[in-house]
């Protein structure tokens, strides 16, 4: 059977499977090992899009744990040039509160240890992260967020942490110090991967509570962020249902040149 091919990948949770017209599932190998579940392709608003459930259908894999490498080689494979990532996450700031969305523009790693590199030689290449999300798919998410209503932040730092567990207060207090808008699980180094496939990727923060640090925020639970990502599903799934048929057709960002003199 001939390989299914997408032009738009989405990473999430299993609650999206039905976001597809007439769904197909395609298996993917790659030189990485497997990604976290096979990949369903649909359709949404006439666009051929590929979702993939980041920590797999039944959300076996936590975050240290998911094979980023393999699940960005599987969009690529199937022809992705662009991935919208919604994710849970929690807010740093005051202002920024539980059932907002924040379109980030820059994020900070503090992980360790995971496969974040395609490039491990013999040719050495360095691909820049000076503005790891899409300008152009940015746009575009702030715009069709605004229009359905929804709170949008349309700028903002993500901090990555290792988990699975979540901060203590004083490292909370020390990220919120920062300036720093958004912490979360996933981010990196799925993002930056697509950056070194050339795909476009832009972020989108649903925030399900203040983290351990802000002011008077009682322990982040994981059901209180289940609960309110739960609660706010159905904004995710119209924004991309906005957002997916208002992306343009050409790709005129630096995303799609992102290899161009990066190797030595």
């Amino acid at each position: 059977m001939d390989q299914l091919r997408a032009e738009i990948g989405v990473f999430g949770g299993s609650g999206f499977y039905e976001l597809l017209d007439n769904p197909r599932e395609q298996k993917v190998n790659t030189p990485y090992g497997s990604p976290s579940s096979p990949v369903m392709v649909g359709q949404i608003g006439g666009r051929s899009v590929a979702f993939l459930p980041r920590h797999g259908k039944d959300h076996s894999l936590p975050p240290h744990m998911i094979n980023y490498r393999a699940n960005l080689w599987a969009m690529k494979e199937l022809g992705v040039q662009r991935i919208i990532g919604p994710n849970a996450c929690g807010s740093l700031q005051a202002h920024v509160g539980p059932g907002d969305f924040v379109i980030c523009d820059q994020f900070v790693d503090r992980t360790w240890g995971r496969k974040d590199t395609f490039f491990d030689g013999p040719i050495t290449t360095h691909v820049s992260a000076a503005d790891p999300y899409c300008a152009v798919m940015r746009q575009v998410a702030i715009d069709q967020s605004r229009g359905l209503g929804i709170t949008v932040h349309p700028s903002g730092t993500v901090v990555v942490i290792q988990g699975p567990r979540f901060s203590t207060r004083s490292e909370s207090k020390w990220f919120a110090a920062q300036g720093w808008e958004v912490i979360n699980m996933t981010q990196y180094p799925e993002c930056y991967l697509a950056r070194e496939l050339e795909i476009c990727y832009c972020n989108i923060s649903l925030i399900t509570d203040h983290d351990a640090g802000a002011e008077g925020a009682e322990p982040v639970t994981n059901d209180e962020v289940v609960r309110v990502f739960n609660e706010n599903n159905q904004k995710v799934k119209d924004l991309l249902y906005a957002m997916i048929p208002a992306l343009p057709a050409a790709r005129e960002c630096q995303c799609a040149t992102a290899l161009a003199g990066a190797a030595f």
